[in-house]
């Protein structure tokens, strides 16, 4: 019954729900949220890889508390891909993510479930990490991680608390677990797998419904309230400049999510950003401004010129954190971002 809804609403029948909602997700409207003027931002991503960094972690979160954002986003890696999957660095993560004085909103990264049956990793299966990582990070569903917790929108009565949507000074965001791996689709061949199981499948579906579904709740939430922007927070690259991928095994399952930005983002009158990490190395472009060849490549429809992608720094290169500034109306865009070096 869960499958055959979740697969429903991630049609047609699901826009027009959320087209037509009238239910307003956790914003900025409520007292104590600035309403005018710049606000800021933090991102993060595909960190802490190795026992350096880890070490480094604490500190780095100090720097970013010391600037000062209004939330920090964590575009999901909390470990390498080489490295256990063992409860007690979850368990370690999240007491650094308490260090967070402001509210820190965390999606996960293939690294920490999808990753986790290679037996570098410990040769766990992905889907009880998964469902660790939940109990760890999303103990309290509707409520973002930090000293000074702020209501979200979650899809914990669906099974998936970490897919949220907030709004803050006319921006609508959508956080979502979409991550690499082909979205949990390549097989699981560090515990014996050579193609993907029918509970893997299962399992992805639902997750990629529910995914699609909160970007066009983003969407329509936007149109209604006349919204400057939608940004959407995600683990993939799925537009990864640094290799050819094989589309089948590589990027096939991010299809949906690809068309449904296209269908959404042409017809915004908004900005339209797109954060995430995975790939590693800081980059900006329009992925699905006409005459991509990403276009081609998923075989989708329309063009998206108002969409514009960000990818964080992360893994070694992961020497800075992205501010992000939500400009005063009028301003020549909606947000701008700079790199901020780490001190130590």
């Amino acid at each position: 019954m869960l499958l055959r809804r979740l697969l429903a609403a991630s049609g047609a029948t699901l826009v027009l729900a959320a087209a037509s909602s009238s239910a307003a997700y956790a914003d900025d409207d409520s007292p104590g949220h600035p309403t005018d003027g710049n606000n800021t931002f933090a991102v993060i991503g595909d960190i802490p890889y190795g026992d350096a960094q880890l070490a480094a972690f604490p500190g780095w979160i100090n720097q970013i508390n010391a600037a000062n954002p209004s939330m920090t986003f964590h575009l999901g890696d909390i470990k390498n891909g080489s490295s256990r999957c063992d409860d007690p660095y979850y368990q370690l993560i999240r007491s650094d993510f308490d260090k967070f004085v402001n509210p820190l909103i965390y999606t996960p990264g293939d690294n920490e479930w999808t990753d986790c049956h290679r037996v570098n990793n410990g040769s766990y299966n992905p889907l009880e990490r998964l469902a660790f990582d939940r109990k760890v990070f999303f103990n309290q569903p509707g409520m973002t991680l930090g000293q000074n917790p702020i209501k979200v929108d979650s899809q914990a009565w669906l099974g998936f608390p970490e897919n949220v949507n907030l709004r803050r000074q006319g921006v609508d965001f959508a956080v979502v677990n979409v991550v690499g791996s082909n979205d949990d689709l390549q097989p699981w061949t560090g515990i014996g797998n050579s193609t993907p199981t029918s509970r893997q499948i299962i399992e992805e579906r639902l997750r990629r419904a529910d995914a699609v579904y909160v970007v066009h709740k983003a969407f329509a939430e936007a149109r209604q309230k006349h919204d400057r922007a939608v940004a959407v927070m995600l683990q993939a690259d799925m537009f990864d400049p640094t290799y050819t991928p094989n589309y089948a095994t590589d990027i096939s399952a991010f299809k949906p999510m690809v068309q449904a930005l296209v269908l959404e983002s042409s017809a915004f009158e908004g900005e339209v950003y797109l954060f995430n990490g995975d790939s590693h190395i800081y980059h900006s472009d329009q992925p699905l401004a006409a005459g991509s060849p990403w276009l081609t490549t998923y075989g989708v429809q329309g063009a998206a010129e108002n969409l514009q992608r960000v990818t964080v720094d992360g893994s070694s290169n992961n020497k800075d954190w992205l501010k992000v500034t939500v400009n005063r109306p009028g301003s020549a865009s909606v947000l701008s971002w700079q790199r901020i070096p780490y001190t130590s």
